[in-house]
């Protein structure tokens, strides 16, 4: 079978990776020079099944409005935005009620931890070929400032135990011993809770070396090449029409990220995904801010990822439609977000050093990946994850592969579906 996969980042590499590991012939296209150049470039870093939750949590709306136009703030709605975002953005809304993102959240996590065991499998296969992005099991400690958004997290994990997600209360004592750089704040600190299941690794190198042993094993990489659209012939994929002309395809998997809607769309699709825009920095790792343990700062609402030599500082979620625009005070409000817990970082922001990066993640409206077959024979999903396309790229890439060759999955699909 010829699948035509749509998309050179984490998700569509991942998906074209399954699809030759199962024997399909695979021609792979994207629009940009290289792969990961999207969102998958810089990301927090982070593979985790205990921070599965949407975005869209209970009473999200009422965030919006009072962040709404500030820009020192977590979580960012510019108003310029607002008519683009209207109707994805009652749906995300009316996700937010408690019992659907309940739901949601438990969906997330048990495809979190699916997809980290896919992961781990892979890392071990493909190690002796180059596959090595920084992967490490370490665990991620969530650090707490309040007692009363320790103990809500911890039911919420609690929550979770049937999802494979395991957690440690420690207390101050406990987080100072395993991270001494959080020995001046201590007196900050009420506690953390610790998920010893989780993993850190570099999505972008992971992308770039996953994509060159797919090659040397078969698929077809196509970069700079433009998807027009989407030919059918009596209800079912017949080609893809790009800027080099049409690829006959006996199925085809959209993995492009935000940009699907807009190929969805002249097939009577409507696909409900929408970019938030996240900012990322990453310096040298130094005697100053060395870190043992990735970091979730529940206070300040950023990560802090050590991978390799490197820190990854990452956070905030910006609804601004498709700018795509790095600006540099929302860049630097990362590194003073970050700088509050972990004291050992630069006082001041340096571009030149600290590698600024913003993404346009793609969101679905109900928090959880849409993955799998459409209305159309032959035409598959696999997007929709928002800030989970790191965690999720091996555990949706399985499961779009059963789909497309007819395979049972490995989780149920319900509620993955379009």
């Amino acid at each position: 079978m010829r699948v035509v996969v749509i998309g050179a980042g984490v998700i569509g590499v991942t998906t074209a990776w399954y699809l030759r590991e199962a024997g399909a012939e695979v021609v792979l296209v994207d629009a940009a020079p290289a792969p990961a150049t999207g969102s998958s470039q810089a990301n927090g870093g982070m593979l985790h099944a205990s921070h599965a939750e949407p975005w869209n949590t209970p009473g999200v709306g009422l965030d919006l409005l009072r962040f709404l136009g500030r820009t020192e703030s977590p979580l960012l709605l510019r108003p310029r935005a607002l008519p683009g975002l209207a109707g994805w953005g009652l749906r995300f809304l009316w996700h937010s009620r408690r019992s659907l993102f309940e739901r949601h959240t438990r969906l997330n996590a048990r495809l979190a931890a699916f997809s980290l065991r896919e992961i781990d499998r892979l890392q071990r296969e493909l190690a002796s070929e180059g596959l090595d992005f920084d992967f490490r099991r370490c665990g991620i400690l969530k650090l707490f400032q309040d007692p009363a958004s320790q103990a809500h997290n911890r039911a919420a994990s609690e929550a979770m135990r049937d999802e494979d997600v395991r957690f440690e209360d420690w207390d101050v004592e406990r987080i100072i011993a395993e991270e001494p750089a959080l020995a001046p704040v201590r007196d900050r600190l009420c506690g953390g809770l610790f998920f010893p299941g989780d993993a850190i690794g570099d999505a972008a190198r992971f992308t770039e070396q996953l994509l060159a042993i797919g090659q040397r094993r078969g698929i077809r990489y196509y970069p700079n090449v433009t998807v027009r659209r989407l030919r059918t012939h009596r209800g079912r994929i017949d080609a893809v029409e790009t800027s080099e002309g049409p690829i006959a395809a006996e199925a085809c998997v959209v993995a492009n990220g935000y940009h699907a809607p807009d190929l969805l769309r002249p097939l009577g699709l409507h696909l409900p995904v929408a970019p938030v825009k996240g900012y990322s920095l990453t310096l040298p790792m130094d005697a100053d801010c060395r870190l043992n343990l990735p970091l979730i700062d529940d206070a300040n609402k950023v990560v802090m990822t050590p991978l390799g030599a490197r820190l990854r500082l990452a956070g905030t979620a910006e609804f601004a439609g498709r700018d795509r625009h790095l600006n540099i005070e929302r860049a630097a409000n990362v590194l003073d977000q970050c700088r509050r817990t972990l004291t050992g970082l630069p006082a001041n922001f340096d571009p030149e050093t600290m590698a600024p990066w913003t993404g346009l993640r793609p969101m679905s409206a109900r928090g959880t990946p849409i993955l799998g077959p459409t209305a159309i024979t032959g035409l598959h999903l696999n997007t929709g994850s928002g800030h989970l396309g790191w965690t999720f790229a091996c555990g949706a890439a399985a499961l779009v592969r059963a789909g497309v060759l007819g395979e049972t999955p490995s989780l149920p699909m319900e509620g993955l579906g379009l």
